[in-house]
This record gives C-alpha cells, sequence and structure tokens, in this order.
C-alpha cells in the first residue's frame, strides 16, 4: 500500500470506490456509528501511525452531518498519530456564504476553513470553489481543481454544428470566459436580476445567439431556477439548443421537476454530489481519475497543477 492510506466517509462512498479502484489501493477501514441522539461515533480499525491519510467527504447535503464526520474523523486520524490529514472535498458545503453581503450575516465559508484547520487537516483538495478567494481563508495548502477538465471533452464529442458558451450570470463570466478560451468559441451572458436566495429573474441576454447551440456554465446547480430560466430566454432569442455544464448537482427543491419539464435540452454534472433521482436529461461524468491522480501526486509530491495544463 505503500505510504499512504484513503478513508472514506459516508457521504459518497461510490466515487470512493471509484477512486480506489483508480488508484489500485484498498480503502482503509473505519466503524462509523450514530448513538441513539444522531450523535457521530467514528473508529479507526486500523494503524495509521506515520502515513500520509486521505479522507474521501463532501461537504453535501446532509451538509451539517456529513461535515461533522469529517472533522470527527480527522480528529481520529490526528490522534491515532497520522503524518498528515488531507481531505478530499469535491463539493464544499457553505461556499456561497463567502463575504458579508448584508449586515449582521456570517461568513461561513471561512468558519467552516477555521473548523477544518482546527480538527487537524492538513492539506484540502476540492473542486471548483464557488468562489476562488475561499482559498485564502486558509493557513494550510488548499488545491481547487477545475472541473472545466471533465466537461472540454464531452462538449467537443456533441459537434456542435453551431456553438457558443454562455454564462448563466455576471459572477460567472471569468468561469464561461475560461471554457471559451479553452474551446475558441465566442462568449454571451445572461444578465439577471436575483431577488432573494434560490429565486432568479432573468432579464438580458448580452450578445446574439439565434440559431446557435449554447452552452451554460456555472459551478453549481441548486434549485435550477437560475438554469430553466436562462435556458428559457436563451430559446425565446432563437437558440437551437440550450446544455448546461456544472460540476456540482444540489439539486434541491424543485430542481429535477424545472429540469424535466425546463426548457434545458441536457444537464452534464460531475459525481461531486451523489444524486437521490435520475432523470434522462441528466448526464453525469466521472471526477475519479482526476481526484486519484491528484491523491497519487500529492502522495508522492509531485505537481498537481500540471494536470490541468491543456492546450
Amino acid at each position: 500500500m505503500g505510504k499512504y492510506m484513503i478513508f472514506s466517509g459516508t457521504a459518497n462512498p461510490e466515487l470512493s470506490e471509484e477512486i480506489a479502484r483508480y488508484l489500485d489501493v484498498p480503502l482503509s477501514k473505519a466503524q462509523i456509528n450514530r448513538f441513539s441522539d444522531g450523535e457521530i461515533n467514528i473508529q479507526i480499525s486500523e494503524s495509521v501511525r506515520g502515513k500520509d491519510v486521505f479522507i474521501i467527504q463532501p461537504t453535501s447535503a446532509p451538509a451539517n452531518d456529513n461535515l461533522m464526520e469529517l472533522l470527527i474523523m480527522t480528529d481520529a486520524l490526528k490522534r491515532s498519530s497520522a503524518k498528515s490529514i488531507t481531505a478530499i472535498v469535491p463539493y464544499y458545503g457553505y461556499a456561497r456564504q463567502d463575504r458579508k453581503a448584508a449586515p449582521r450575516v456570517p461568513i461561513t465559508a471561512k468558519l467552516v476553513a477555521n473548523m477544518m484547520e482546527t480538527a487537524g487537516i492538513s492539506r484540502l483538495v476540492t473542486v471548483d470553489l464557488h468562489a476562488s478567494q475561499i482559498q485564502g481563508f486558509f493557513d494550510i495548502p488548499v488545491d481547487n481543481l477545475y472541473g472545466a477538465i471533465l466537461f472540454l471533452d464531452y462538449i467537443k464529442s456533441k459537434n456542435f454544428k453551431n456553438p457558443i458558451i454562455a454564462s448563466p450570470d455576471i459572477g460567472g463570466v471569468a468561469r464561461a470566459r475560461y471554457f471559451a478560451q479553452k474551446l475558441n468559441l465566442d462568449m454571451v451572458i445572461v444578465d439577471k436580476r436575483r431577488e432573494k436566495a434560490n429565486h432568479s429573474e432573468v432579464m438580458n441576454v448580452i450578445g446574439e445567439v439565434r440559431g446557435k447551440d449554447v452552452i451554460l456554465i456555472d459551478d453549481m446547480i441548486d434549485t435550477a431556477g437560475t438554469m430553466t430560466h436562462g435556458a428559457q430566454a436563451l430559446k425565446d432569442l432563437g437558440a437551437n439548443s440550450v446544455m448546461a455544464c456544472c460540476t456540482h448537482p444540489v439539486l434541491s427543491g424543485p430542481a429535477f421537476d424545472r429540469i424535466e419539464n425546463g426548457a434545458l435540452d441536457e444537464l452534464v454534472v460531475a459525481n461531486t454530489i451523489p444524486m437521490s433521482k435520475s432523470s434522462h436529461k441528466i448526464k453525469m461524468l466521472s471526477t475519479a481519475s482526476m481526484l486519484g491522480e491528484v491523491i497519487r501526486r500529492v502522495s508522492r509530491n509531485e505537481s498537481v497543477n500540471s494536470l490541468f495544463e491543456t492546450n
């Protein structure tokens, strides 16, 4: 097995197993149970003394349970004399509250960062943080992987006749521009006004989409309001088709109904979060090889960034 070991929480065991198969390394054993009142009880079942340890655990819904499970497992490993503890958190929960956007509100992305460091995590690997500046909330190394590496080949395989990249809002322009540059495509922007959390109203589309195959790019899709309203606005302006690529399929509340009955032709997501339902419109791509390769490189002290240096 070498000097590193991989543990899995209960948030996304299928992804953990895929990563272990990619690395040809068995998942190490830990007993994860609940007391009758719901408290989490963890016991590491094998020696980790002097080992570099990786924990695979997205902090997706139920976010509080999954986050506490990660912290408690980290504490157990630290007290068992693990040499280092790297948290593989494909989806970083509470990332949307990353600044004081109004008076008397918390910055939960920073609070979670503090908790992870205090528990004993020595390195964080995550995918498509909601805001890149969250890396600055940590005083440990943070690898924020680009989900784009998963979607670029898939977009090319579609062989669209007249493709164009779109950002579903002003805040996603940088992410959409990255895709546009990699694929050598033009870009448009859906300008919307958000009245309150999880509600959006499309106002305008900046750019020409008539006769185009539009590819909407975002980091996550939650209630699917932004994407479905944006898709409808694009089709109203003459788009041939609208496909969306979103790394994290949060898909809460009315999301599945909106996707099934809305104007989106296809939604492509990554398996950073396990989906509770399926849909003929949703295509899921695996992050296992990407995360597995990052684990291999971190364990060998090799460059992680070079993995994403594509022409």
